[in-house]
């Protein structure tokens, strides 16, 4: 889509207000709203702002930075926050009218750079997971859920099954291409997939998902989070991350190698299972991302690979030589998938650059063994909390310079400070297990 196309669609849709979008470190979205007498001027010259009150952007003086509309983002959002229609651009950050280093979407563009120039384009399919609750009346989450259905269940009256119809419907009118949705494991858990595409575009497609998601739900008076362990006791949302290695549009990633995949994509699996405990804290970056990572809810805790179950982090699923694929799936929908995806990105290539051997492959269910059987078979474990993933967060120089000088050191003291935080609060649990004991 090109400018002239831009104004043409906005004028005769009658789009009032047009936000100009993009992301912080944290993978929170941030905007600016003009209005369709300032679009054409935004076009052409981009949208300043102050870049200090965004955390981890700049300090107070250089503070002066640009947002550069990516025009092939350009969609009107059928939801309807606001009086008026609405559109959105997702943009780019400048600084001195060069990108900026610390804009986790130019971070993600470096990672597909390198790959490129490996030859190789990495196609990526998320699976989303999330939380539907009813709201209170002061608008805050019911976690008493009424919902006992499970997975793939079916519930005519259900309040969940009738917004996760609404998200996809919604979806689909911004271009998605919506593959599967069913209810999840847990209850009030849902999932949506959509069609895979190039790691920009589905990590722009996340962002939508998670804004669009939030913003039906609360029409219908819903609160959905992405939060990855709500619920004690239930299965908590992953966001495994299915990637082929493709190379002049045909997938690379099959072969005559373990796992029926090609040698490059051994060593492409080969470097995420040497880099996974690096890229946890971007994977999994907050305090309840490693309450989901544990044994019993079929989330991983062991770094291996498989084809034939899902105790593993990486499953080679079952798939037509055309769609063979990896699957991550450690990372959780709280990441910045910007981020997450470089990292991931650039694990894979150490391993293909450096012909990174994975262990041998595991077909049994690893939830059964022992720790001296892992041991004996070299399987290591992922961190178990946020603390164990920042320091080795800081060990792995491939992670490190994906993210770049200015995010890492800023995410890793932001990290730091909320384990901190975490560990001195006195929580509801302890209350009820300790107040009348002692």
């Amino acid at each position: 889509m090109n400018k002239s196309e831009v104004l043409r669609i906005v004028n005769e849709e009658n789009i009032e207000f047009i936000r100009l979008q993009f992301t912080d470190i944290f993978g929170m979205i941030k905007s600016v709203t003009i209005t369709q007498d300032q679009l054409e001027n935004t076009l052409n010259d981009g949208c300043m702002f102050d870049g200090s009150s965004i955390e981890g952007f700049a300090r107070v003086e250089e503070s002066d930075m640009k947002l550069v509309p990516d025009l092939s983002t350009f969609q009107i959002l059928p939801f309807q926050e606001e009086p008026g229609r609405v559109a959105r651009i997702i943009c780019d950050v400048f600084k001195d009218d060069k990108p900026f280093e610390g804009d986790p979407r130019y971070i993600l563009k470096k990672a597909i750079k390198n790959a490129y120039d490996l030859g190789i384009e990495i196609n990526i399919g998320p699976e989303c997971e999330f939380f539907l609750f009813q709201q209170d009346k002061d608008g805050y989450p019911d976690l008493d859920s009424k919902d006992s259905c499970g997975y793939f269940d079916i519930a005519p009256v259900d309040k969940g099954s009738i917004c996760r119809r609404s998200i996809s419907l919604a979806l689909k009118q911004m271009g998605f291409i919506i593959e599967t949705s069913h209810h999840e494991n847990a209850p009030s858990q849902h999932e949506i997939d959509f069609k895979y595409s190039d790691a920009l575009d589905a990590a722009d497609k996340i962002m939508t998902f998670r804004l669009t998601t939030k913003a039906i739900a609360r029409e219908q008076n819903l609160y959905a989070t992405f939060m990855p362990k709500p619920i004690f006791g239930s299965a908590g949302s992953g966001m495994h991350i299915n990637m082929s290695l493709n190379r002049n549009g045909k997938n690379i990633t099959y072969g005559e190698c373990d796992g029926g995949l090609s040698e490059e994509a051994l060593y492409f699996v080969g470097g995420l299972l040497k880099h996974a405990k690096g890229f946890a804290a971007i994977t999994n970056p907050i305090v309840n991302s490693y309450k989901r990572l544990v044994s019993g809810f079929e989330a991983p805790t062991n770094i291996a690979w498989s084809m034939k179950n899902r105790s593993p982090l990486i499953r080679i699923p079952v798939a037509k030589r055309e769609s063979t694929r990896i699957e991550l799936r450690n990372p959780d929908p709280s990441c910045n998938p910007y981020l997450a995806f470089a990292a991931i990105i650039e694990a894979g290539l150490d391993g293909i650059k450096n012909k990174i051997t994975p262990p041998k492959i595991i077909n049994s269910n690893i939830f059964n063994y022992s720790q001296d059987e892992l041991k004996m078979k070299g399987i290591m474990q992922l961190p178990e909390n946020l603390h164990e993933a920042i320091e080795e967060l800081k060990k792995d120089e491939i992670i490190l310079n994906a993210l770049g000088v200015i995010v890492s050191d800023i995410f890793i003291d932001s990290k730091e400070k909320e384990w901190d935080t975490y560990k001195t609060v006195v929580t509801s649990w302890e209350y009820d297990e300790y107040l009348l004991k002692y």
